[in-house]
């Protein structure tokens, strides 16, 4: 058995921040999940639908991987990431920094990992690494998902070599901080400008403000888009408060991030965005709630009620990223 001594095996609520903060306390960094998400520019938004789907997914943050490469970027970290389509080169790029005493960071389809509780693929899940055996692999991942968990090693090599949407080419990747590490309060203002500015400015009207606008003109529809509403519509709200997002589609990771960071800068304007992502956070738990009630009892009007509060959101989050836009 092979282990990466002094390892912290903290599960949080989301799977990208969970391996981040196995890999930064392991070199010395202990950030709290809200400010590895904040520092991380992770808040966003996408409504991503198109006739291959069976229904619509709604997403509260920044495509996989984003958030790692954006906090490597800001607090200067060494970010070394490895992709390969070969399953023995793929090992290798595992084993090696384990057997140096470092942990490691993977992304796979969640799909076939043996401690996984919801069986549904998803490419995009990011796990850390730091033991193995010659039967199993010893991992951290989410709190909900068990914290430090173990699957077997051909699980985790059909997790890794899995395609599909989101997924990467067993990509694996470590974290070095330098000797004389940048400090997190002084880069708190540039990732909140970055993180509202491509909010404000999305490229396509499915992103963003925009992108919950027009979520906001969908959604009553939704019961017409399924084939199967009493699922569909159910798993859509269970994915916004449940599935890693720590609740309200995000917003309450990006919510607490913005107290802790009103804590160490006095600012007007980053009392007002926490003040409107707080009331954010809660109309995203009543659309999840109202999403998985039409769902269950097929009365339209749940969903015309949805649409209300959504396009209050996409007013609400706007007049959020614009006065943090001018910290």
């Amino acid at each position: 058995m092979t282990m990466v001594k002094d390892i912290d095996a903290r599960g949080m609520q989301h799977c990208e921040t969970t391996a981040l903060g196995v890999l930064l306390r392991h070199e010395g960094l202990d950030l709290s999940e809200p400010m590895l998400f904040g520092l991380g520019s992770g808040l966003s938004f996408i409504y991503w639908d198109s006739k291959a789907m069976g229904f619509p997914f709604l997403g509260g943050r920044v495509k996989p991987f984003e958030l790692t490469r954006n906090l490597a970027a800001v607090l200067g970290l060494e970010l070394l990431v490895r992709e390969t389509t070969s399953p023995r080169k793929a090992w290798q790029d595992v084993a090696a920094p384990i057997d140096a005493g470092r942990p490691v960071g993977l992304q796979l389809d969640s799909y076939h990992l043996d401690y996984f509780t919801t069986k549904v693929h998803f490419g995009g899940h990011v796990v850390a690494m730091y033991g193995y055996d010659e039967q199993d692999a010893y991992l951290v991942d989410t709190a909900p998902q068990g914290g430090a968990v173990s699957t077997s090693l051909a699980g985790l090599a059909r997790a890794r070599a899995e395609r599909g949407p989101m997924s990467a080419r067993h990509r694996s990747f470590t974290i070095t901080a330098p000797s004389t590490p940048t400090s997190p309060q002084d880069r708190i203002i540039p990732a909140i400008k970055t993180c509202a500015h491509a909010f404000l400015n999305p490229p396509i009207a499915n992103l963003g403000h925009r992108g919950i606008e027009k979520t906001a003109k969908l959604v009553p529809k939704w019961l017409q888009r399924s084939d199967n509403p009493r699922e569909d519509l159910p798993r859509a709200a269970a994915l916004m408060e449940k599935a890693g997002t720590g609740g309200a589609l995000f917003r309450n990771l990006y919510r607490d991030f913005l107290v802790e960071c009103a804590q160490l800068i006095d600012s007007s304007h980053l009392r007002t965005g926490h003040s409107l992502y707080s009331e954010a956070a809660t109309l995203w738990t009543q659309v999840a709630a109202l999403v998985a009630t039409a769902g269950e009892s097929g009365d339209a009007e749940n969903l015309r009620q949805t649409g209300a509060i959504l396009h209050e959101l996409s007013r609400i989050e706007h007049d959020a990223m614009q006065a943090l836009s001018l910290l």
